[in-house]
């Protein structure tokens, strides 16, 4: 699923091209990526033509086309949701869900859902945040994200370090990836016992995850199929920076013993058993 740097790479592409146009007309070719919509395809049809897009908008792995009515288009892309910008009449995509034509007859914008675990829903009153996504935390590149508040919550916490970091009520937009990643870096075990971690081991984890996550947002993301790309049908290039996720076999960076997958929540997680050994108290 996209993370922060996938889904951000993704809001910046619409932001250049849907800032600011009005919009004509709206085909919804299936109704699945419609269903959050309670009122139904008509009705969300209905209230979007003629709308005005501002700018996109994020937090963690959401993202939001607001209106300058106030409203806005709520979107998570899921699995394999896309958005692409392509020229009216260009080829339709062989999953194409939705499309959005616009009154300046100029290029379109297309939502393409292979899997259609992603979706589209109208959200009223959203423009600045979506009511829907409210009680989800923000993330670490909100300019308002308080570390020390997330520091405070996570001592709090009888969890696993990894679990924490995947908790969207502490923290926004980190996904396995990323969490992985971080871990790494930091050289923790992801089953290490939340309540055993000092703060300043806490900020560090905090700061690993930025890190990697700004340096995958500089290359466009992480793409292991076509499944994710961004709104030119590009994929992300930072598979070639990862250390330890999706490495399983491969010799550590840092010490070159074989990295190990172990199960995780229904997924897996990534570790040298060396730099991150298991602690004497760990919370799976």
């Amino acid at each position: 699923m996209p993370e922060l740097p996938e889904v951000e790479v993704v809001r910046r592409g619409l932001a250049e091209f849907t800032t600011g146009r009005t919009i004509d007309a709206v085909e919804v070719l299936h109704p699945r990526p419609v269903r959050r919509h309670a009122a139904g395809p008509d009705d969300f049809v209905a209230r979007l033509k003629g709308q005005v897009f501002a700018e996109p908008a994020r937090r963690g792995k959401y993202l939001w086309l607001p209106l300058e009515s106030g409203d806005a288009v709520l979107t998570h892309l899921g699995m394999s949701g896309q958005f692409r910008v392509q020229p009216v009449g260009a080829p339709d995509e062989p999953h194409l869900r939705v499309r959005f034509r616009f009154a300046d007859d100029g290029g379109e914008v297309r939502f393409v859902d292979q899997r259609m675990f992603g979706g589209l829903s109208y959200s009223e009153g959203g423009a600045e945040l979506p009511a829907e996504i409210a009680h989800i935390a923000r993330d670490p590149f909100d300019p308002l994200f308080d570390p020390e508040l997330f520091v405070a919550a996570v001592r709090r916490r009888k969890t696993g370090l990894k679990r924490a970091l995947l908790d969207q009520s502490l923290i926004s937009g980190v996904g396995n990836i990323y969490a992985d990643e971080a871990l790494w870096r930091a050289r923790l075990h992801y089953a290490r016992a939340t309540e055993t971690l000092k703060p300043l081991q806490i900020r560090e984890i905090l700061l690993h995850a930025h890190e990697v996550m700004a340096a995958a947002l500089d290359v466009g993301g992480t793409s292991f199929d076509a499944l994710y790309v961004n709104v030119n049908g590009e994929s992300g290039y930072f598979e070639r920076g990862l250390n330890v996720y999706g490495q399983e076999g491969s010799p550590c960076p840092r010490d070159g013993r074989p990295i190990r997958r172990e199960p995780f929540m229904n997924r897996s997680s990534y570790r040298c058993p060396k730099c991150q050994p298991v602690p004497r108290h760990v919370r799976w």
